[in-house]
């Protein structure tokens, strides 16, 4: 075994004076040939936990990564660090492939990245049977379980390694993964004796804000322009349709926004994804066909116009804002329409019943999550088994406090009422009923003499919609696809009509709340803001050169530590955070040629 020191490793080829959180831990695990499950939050940090490894031990490290475009980044990456590492896949030719097949026999690599399906085929695994195998890391390994949202079936086969390679250690890594779901790793990739590494799942530096939809472009529009101006960022949408006019809208309104869904052409999606990927302040507005595999760490924001289907899902799509730990933002509008929607997606899917069920219920939980008075960050962090008691104070509920009212009296009228009209109609009409509204169909059905007809007046029919629709999101209410969004009393519903439970309803705001002063915590460094301008556009006019995204060059992060310290020479350029022996050689001339000339 090589006798490389993991530290001498993390300073000298990736520009890191200390190792965050568990990484030292688990890195010495597997040096030392150990197993390892590794649970850590998209942007802590999992990579590093393999990749030194990769560098410290004899052999090739096989890494078995779902993307494509993931590989092409890490690789990317790597190779301007000085590390020798390839990837294998569908993308290279027949003279690429070949190359890399050569070095991989000649063992002239340190990394090699593989999909699942490539691995698992008996020529490649005859191949590396044949060669020093480092490790082995399982990137993504939440695709082993059926019951989540990047179901793979070919990882279920990943068990193979451990029977064909039982001295190899072997690293699984995810960020979305709650407590179920790590049980089906440990099962399904034979890790049921490896040492589990539990990061914590917060991400600080991401600001979460819900609101209830009210013309929902322009609330986009708003949380820009107040909070994002001149950034990168992803817009999710539930549509093809509804992707396209809300990138025309942005574009409509001074925004670089491009559309990216599954109906546009690969050439098209290829040619935004790049734009978005190797230019600054592009926003992609994309159903969830986007996103897996972009390593971009300066994407800001985040902003969902549709509610997504699982916990799971917001903290993926969300973890894609912030990934170099700066300040930014998950946004999300919603609505009784969302519900509805994804409930009819789900009841109208092949899926079997045990599958909808488990979808119903992790829809269920991200609504309670939407509709919740308290701190967001302390719900995603309780979901993934993480206890906590304070608040964050970064989110709306804790920023803002949103006001609530003693509901129980209005819950068992609206049940009531659902009850009385025979369970078939929705809640507007419900609504009206309440409120003792004066209309022909109300007279026609006879619903004017039952009991519940005007009993809620004094509440008003805007805030009776909402009643009912954070009823459907607790659980107490279904919303009956088949009869057109009627709503239907279910076993929960007892727990109001007969058990008397107490509940308590937020008070909707239709209005965004004034924005905090998010510019205000740009960043930790007291940087000169024209002299981080200039050395953006050295960094966008190497990587041009290079044909690589910018931030393979040098993470925001690092320029504005070199925008505040502005060194003078090489040793003062090598003690910037993220400037590792390979770059120092590469870049230092130019930048340190750059910031003399702001002097």
């Amino acid at each position: 075994m090589d006798s490389k020191n993991p530290n001498q490793i993390l300073n000298s080829v990736f520009g890191y004076d200390s190792f965050r959180g568990n990484q030292e831990e688990i890195i010495q695990h597997i040096i030392d040939g150990q197993d390892a499950l590794v649970l850590m939050p998209t942007g802590g940090g999992k990579s590093i936990c393999y990749q030194i490894p990769a560098i410290a031990r004899q052999g090739i490290a096989i890494i078995i990564s779902p993307l494509i475009a993931l590989m092409q980044d890490q690789v990317q990456s790597l190779k301007q660090l000085g590390v020798k590492a390839e990837f294998l896949n569908s993308s290279l030719n027949a003279s690429e492939s070949y190359n890399v097949k050569s070095a991989l026999r000649n063992q002239e690599l340190d990394l090699i990245y593989v999909a699942p399906e490539r691995l698992l085929l008996d020529s490649f695994l005859d191949t590396i049977s044949s060669i020093p195998i480092s490790l082995f890391a399982i990137d993504e390994a939440h695709c082993v379980s059926q019951w989540g949202h990047d179901f793979r079936k070919e990882y279920l086969k990943l068990s193979i390694l451990h029977q064909r390679f039982p001295d190899v250690p072997r690293i699984a890594l995810t960020a979305t993964a709650d407590v179920p779901t790590q049980n089906e790793i440990r099962r399904q990739l034979g890790l049921e004796d490896a040492k589990q590494f539990l990061s914590s799942f917060d991400r600080p530096n991401i600001n979460y804000q819900v609101l209830l939809k009210n013309n929902p472009k322009k609330q986009l529009l708003d949380f820009i322009k107040t909070e994002h101006e001149k950034d990168s960022g992803i817009v999710y949408c539930l549509s093809r349709k509804k992707v396209e006019q809300t990138a025309d809208w942005l574009c409509d309104n001074g925004y670089n926004a491009l559309p990216y869904h599954a109906g546009l052409s690969s050439k098209v999606r290829e040619k935004n994804q790049s734009r978005f990927i190797n230019e600054e302040s592009i926003i992609i507005v994309a159903t969830i066909a986007f996103g897996m595999g972009i390593d971009k760490p300066d994407v800001r924001f985040v902003a969902h116009l549709n509610i997504p289907k699982s916990i799971e899902a917001y903290y993926q799509e969300t973890g894609r804002a912030g990934r170099d730990s700066l300040p930014s933002s998950a946004f999300m509008v919603y609505g009784f329409g969302d519900i509805a929607t994804l409930r009819s997606m789900i009841d109208s899917s092949t899926s079997n019943n045990e599958r909808k069920r488990i979808e119903h219920q992790k829809l269920t939980t991200l609504l309670g999550f939407a509709e919740s008075t308290s701190c967001r960050r302390k719900i995603l962090l309780n979901y993934f088994g993480e206890e906590t008691v304070e608040k964050c104070n970064n989110c709306d509920t804790c920023l803002s406090p949103v006001e609530t009212w003693d509901g129980t009296i209005a819950a068992q009228q609206a049940l009531s009422a659902a009850y009385r009209t025979g369970q078939r109609f929705g809640a507007g009409y419900l609504s009206d009923v309440l409120v003792g509204s004066d209309i022909d169909r109300i007279k026609q059905f006879g619903h004017n003499t039952i009991p519940t007809y005007g009993i809620g007046k004094e509440v008003g029919k805007t805030q009776w919609t909402s009643v009912f629709r954070q009823l459907v999101a607790a659980g107490y209410l279904e919303v009956d696809i088949e009869g057109f969004g009627s709503l239907k009393l279910n076993e929960k519903s007892k727990e109001i009509l007969i058990e008397k439970k107490e509940i308590h309803f937020r008070k909707d705001k239709r209005k965004n709340k004034k924005s905090r002063n998010y510019s205000a915590k740009k960043s930790s460094f007291n940087y000169d803001e024209a002299t981080f301008e200039k050395l953006r556009e050295k960094r966008m006019q190497l990587a041009k050169a290079q044909n690589v995204p910018p931030y393979i060059i040098f993470h925001d992060k690092t320029l504005q530590e070199m925008a505040e310290v502005k060194p003078q020479n090489i040793e003062e350029f090598s003690k910037i955070t993220g400037v590792g022996q390979s770059k120092l050689e590469k870049y230092g001339r130019d930048f340190l040629e750059m910031l003399s000339e702001q002097s």
